[in-house]
């Protein structure tokens, strides 16, 4: 069997993030790796605040904006209907309580859905709030994704959850389908965008879900606790903070935003992010990153004797490699495996079972080289015979 061929490197892309030399980061999708030039622009900002803290918070408003404004284009969002949250989880907090959801009201999330989010709902079932989930294989097609997720839907449908990219289980989902049925059905969609921005080409405002959450942090370099929260006009005057701060008159985003003395230096760094990201070239990265993945697929897969039912090329750099049957079947076995691996091999990625099948799934970014995946793909069979 013979492998695809690896990518070029993106020429200094290993070291613009200051990674452990003697530890392998295979995980990028995870919680991101903030570059060199990134943390110096945020190191920088944050000094500035500590020479006079009550005149920086003073100008709050106005930088967090200008920053907003600055990073809103790499996903073709709105920036007077966007604004910065934390995180995808913190979007979503966000959204289900601006929807007012009463007994009896249906929140359909899939399967394949992040477990924050699901918390998140089910956080409502004491209010009588029915958490539904779209049943579907592992690895579906858009077909069954789709009729999934519709076949959940009654009047009672306040609102659907569907990622674009799934995150334990590397699914790219048919999104601009499931937002186009949706619409025709009245029914909301909000959009788990984690791991799109600086993975995928997006544009948020063309797509049309009723809400979008994507994650800065990740593929777009920005500091972590950097995410865009996207709403479409007709809920602009309809999202409620979490927290009521003095900004609340200002209404959305601005209300969304200020919550106090909140360290928001990572918003305000997030630009540095788009920048490098921009000099790099988005298509060439991405480009990289795909082709990567792909590779690390591919000779992990030989190693591990195992078939993998999407082995092809795929436009992403996140991607699923099944463990040997009986390995991994249950989420515990597969937090062993996990830890064993970042303590003997030294490596990190995530490892996960879904309906009884183990999987591993891996990441691509420019820090990483072939070499990765084969010196992981060299040890990995006799660790998990050592695990057995």
């Amino acid at each position: 069997m013979s492998h695809p061929s690896a990518p070029a490197p993106v020429p200094g892309g290993a070291s613009l993030f200051g990674l452990a030399p003697d530890f392998t980061n295979l995980n990028h999708g995870a919680v991101g790796a903030v570059p060199l030039t990134v943390r110096n622009r945020r190191r920088l900002i944050t000094d500035e605040l500590e020479l006079d803290p009550r005149g920086f918070f003073k100008t709050r408003v106005e930088r967090v904006t200008a920053a907003r404004h600055a990073v809103v284009g790499l996903v073709g969002a709105d920036p007077e209907l966007s604004s910065f949250v934390t995180n995808v989880t913190t979007g979503t907090a966000i959204v289900l309580r601006s929807l007012d959801l009463t007994a009896g009201d249906e929140v359909v999330t899939t399967v394949h859905g992040y477990g924050a989010i699901g918390y998140n709902v089910d956080a409502y079932a004491p209010a009588g709030v029915i958490h539904k989930v779209a049943d579907m294989p592992l690895i579906p097609t858009d077909d069954e994704v789709v009729d999934g997720i519709l076949a959940q839907i009654t009047d009672r449908t306040r609102l659907v959850i569907c990622d674009h990219v799934t995150s334990a289980t590397a699914r790219l989902f048919p999104i601009a389908r499931i937002a186009a049925e949706l619409r025709s059905r009245g029914v909301p969609l909000l959009v788990d965008a984690a791991h799109v921005p600086g993975h995928l080409p997006a544009d948020v405002t063309a797509l049309g879900a009723d809400f979008w959450v994507g994650n800065l942090h990740k593929w777009a370099f920005a500091p972590r606790g950097t995410a865009l929260l996207a709403v479409t006009p007709e809920w602009k005057n309809r999202i409620r903070p979490l927290v009521v701060s003095w900004e609340h008159e200002a209404g959305y985003p601005v209300a969304v935003e200020y919550n106090g003395t909140d360290d928001w230096t990572n918003w305000l760094a997030a630009p540095a992010g788009i920048e490098l990201l921009t000099d790099l070239g988005p298509e060439r990265v991405q480009a990289h990153n795909r082709e990567l993945a792909h590779y690390g697929l591919s000779v992990l897969s030989k190693a591990l004797n195992v078939e993998t039912p999407d082995a092809g090329p795929s436009d992403l750099a996140m991607r699923l490699v099944f463990l040997p049957e009986g390995v991994g079947d249950t989420q515990e076995k597969c937090g062993v495996i996990e830890q064993a691996v970042r303590e003997r091999l030294r490596t990190e990625l995530t490892v996960n079972a879904f309906g009884g099948t183990g999987t591993m799934r891996i990441a691509a970014q420019i820090h990483n080289r072939p070499a990765d995946y084969e010196r992981l793909a060299d040890r990995l069979p006799a660790l998990l015979h050592s695990l057995a």
